[in-house]
């Protein structure tokens, strides 16, 4: 993947993160999307979505492990519930 690749695909992840809700529900990642819609690379679930997959984001606590995973997000999404 070319810089400028990278940098669309970043641009358009933190753009789902920013108009994610702060509400509990389960997050799902998906690898390159070319490829049969792409395939879940990780499932989570959270308290308050944006605020914890923002965190993934931030560059200053990532382990090895959460940058080589936030490398191979092609997409992001999600599903908002009534409670924790």
């Amino acid at each position: 993947m070319t810089k400028e690749e990278n940098e669309k695909r970043l641009a358009y992840l933190k753009n789902i993160v920013l108009n994610m809700p702060e509400k509990p529900g389960s997050y799902q990642y998906y690898d390159d999307l070319r490829e049969n819609g792409g395939t879940i690379i990780y499932v989570g679930k959270a308290k308050n979505l944006k605020r914890r997959v923002s965190s993934y984001f931030n560059k200053e606590q990532q382990s090895l492990k959460t940058r080589l995973l936030v490398a191979k997000i092609a997409d992001i999404r999600y599903i908002v519930v009534n409670s924790e």
